[in-house]
């Protein structure tokens, strides 16, 4: 992200990009659903083709002002890391969840649906946990290492890792723990039920927490902190990303 940009002008950045993250989640996960005529391999592929392209457009817009992180778990794993300064934390994360409640019912108001429901997809089991467990260390993995090595080419690594872990995943990655809270409220192809969320949140913790560990080792000089301070799934700079 750009060096010296206000603490509020990053949050707002964090909190619009959130917002439209999920709106393209669940947004395109409905219209997917309503279009595919009931073959799911075709909705999965649609959902998941928006989401990776969408992505890239968000981060390069935000990732110069907050490092478009998105993503509690980036931006924890990058204040640990020294790219992100403790003290933002609390503004980034509450700015992410309340951008994805936002982004849930901006997408339920486009196709005229209630702005919340209680979603009743079970997604429950050990693979599915595994499989958040896998996509979030994953991530962060991509985040980590190419906004330290290539960074012009973080959008791009952020949006394919995502696009290919809806499907080599068991969980279809959600791998955020704020994109999990608000899908819990769309009963939308997207949605998960809220009894399963925990589970998850848990799961990408410990993703993302081995990622950051591992990174720590591999390339262990830190960033300097940005603004005395810190990126979905990716600060320093737009090369942080997700």
């Amino acid at each position: 992200m750009s060096r010296g940009v206000p603490l509020g002008r990053r949050v707002v950045a964090e909190g619009v990009g959130t917002t439209l993250l999920l709106a393209t989640v669940v947004g395109s996960g409905i219209m997917a659903e309503r279009l595919s005529g009931g073959n799911v391999a075709l909705a999965l592929l649609a959902n998941s083709l928006a989401t990776g392209a969408g992505l890239v457009g968000l981060i390069l817009t935000f990732g110069g002002v907050s490092g478009a992180h998105f993503n509690p778990a980036v931006t924890v794993a990058e204040a640990s890391q020294g790219g992100v300064a403790w003290r933002d934390v609390g503004p980034y994360v509450a700015a992410q969840l309340f951008g994805a409640y936002a982004g849930v019912a901006l997408a339920h108001a486009m196709f005229e649906l209630p702005l919340f429901t209680t979603s009743t997809h079970v997604r429950s089991g050990f693979g599915q946990l595994a499989g958040e467990l896998t996509a979030t260390f994953g991530l962060v993995c991509v985040v980590r290492g190419c906004s330290r090595t290539r960074s012009s080419f973080t959008p791009f690594a952020v949006a394919a890792y995502i696009t290919a872990a809806y499907w080599f995943t068991s969980s279809t990655s959600f791998a955020n723990p704020a994109v999990t809270l608000a899908r819990a409220a769309s009963n939308t192809f997207a949605g998960i039920r809220p009894a399963d969320a925990p589970g998850f949140i848990a799961a990408q913790a410990l993703g993302a927490t081995g990622a950051t560990l591992m990174f720590g080792w591999l390339l262990p000089s830190a960033p300097a902190a940005v603004g005395g301070a810190e990126t979905a799934g990716p600060g320093h700079d737009e090369e942080n990303a997700a």
